[in-house]
């Protein structure tokens, strides 16, 4: 394992798609964490376009006979760009908060020649991955995380929600689901604005792809993130409702006048960063405080009712 003193990751700029996803650029690197944190690359599923990496991050004291909570994170780019190196800084500071976390890669239409459904089927492998290697990787198998920031926040939630994008060579006996969601402006009802979602047969799948359709009772508990000028802020809205209709836990947060992608950049990586970590504490997946300092005069988060 490599180790790394100082989160200096580059954030990706996620180029604009038809589907309004687009990745705002940051204007500077945020660092969550000065903690030393070991890093660890492993191959987590061979595709006929390439094989895909998990890029692993372990807290300081990390054992592997640990069972610790683990974290995944899916970049953005509306399916199509994108890197893991997005949320680094983040799988940085909650490792040093004692998760296990990774940033998954998974096909995209710029690199691997791919449509949408392909980069569920490989979120789905990439859960299932862990929870099959939770012994040797030190993890809880049941307390797996996903997170990801907005076509990749989309990912997240299909793997607890949406039916089908099954690799054919996956486990299905093994979930896909994990036990909690960290959205970051996620698109989650592809449906209600004309848009099309074609897969590899060239049928439109957008309501299979949407996940707010599939919320029944008992599906993970979720926070959502979204700036209150990104026109995806309905649909976080609408799965708010719904979830609290069904009796589920779901809180929405915003940033006053942001825009798609807000979180990307400093203050609002920091920002949301801690009001993440005091959801994941509420659910006992962490323990004390959040060890995050915000800049001096950062801004509030809202919350949606």
């Amino acid at each position: 394992m490599k180790r790394i003193s100082v989160v200096m990751a580059v954030l990706t700029l996620c180029v604009p798609t038809s589907h309004g996803l687009a990745q705002e650029k940051p204007k500077t690197t945020p660092k969550l964490t000065t903690t030393d944190i070991r890093s660890d690359q492993q191959l987590y599923r061979k595709t006929p376009q390439g094989d895909l990496q998990m890029h692993l991050y372990y807290p300081p004291d990390w054992k592997a006979t640990d069972k610790r909570p683990a974290l995944v994170f899916f970049f953005g780019g509306g399916w199509k760009n994108g890197a893991y190196t997005q949320f680094v800084p983040q799988a940085q500071y909650f490792a040093s908060r004692g998760l296990v976390c990774a940033c998954a890669d998974y096909r995209i239409e710029s690199k691997h020649k791919t449509t949408p459904d392909a980069c569920v089927e490989d979120a789905k492998s990439a859960v299932r991955w862990l929870r099959t290697n939770a012994r040797r990787l030190g993890l809880d198998s049941n307390a797996i995380i996903a997170s990801g920031g907005s076509a990749g926040a989309h990912l997240a939630a299909a793997t607890a929600l949406c039916e089908g994008f099954d690799a054919k060579d996956d486990d299905v006996k093994i979930s896909c689901k994990p036990n909690a969601l960290l959205l970051f402006n996620p698109a989650l009802n592809l449906t209600g604005d004309k848009r099309s979602i074609i897969d590899a047969n060239g049928k439109d799948i957008a309501r299979e792809f949407s996940p707010t359709l599939f919320l029944k009772k008992g599906a993970p508990p979720t926070i959502i993130f979204f700036g209150t000028s990104d026109t995806l802020i309905a649909q976080g809205e609408e799965y708010l409702k719904k979830s609290t209709a069904l009796g589920n836990r779901a809180e929405l947060f915003t940033a006053a006048g942001m825009p798609h992608g807000f979180f990307n950049r400093s203050p609002w990586t920091e920002v949301t960063a801690r009001k993440a970590d005091e959801f994941l504490t509420s659910l006992g997946y962490l323990q004390g405080a959040p060890t995050l300092i915000l800049p001096a005069g950062a801004p509030r988060l809202g919350s949606a009712k």
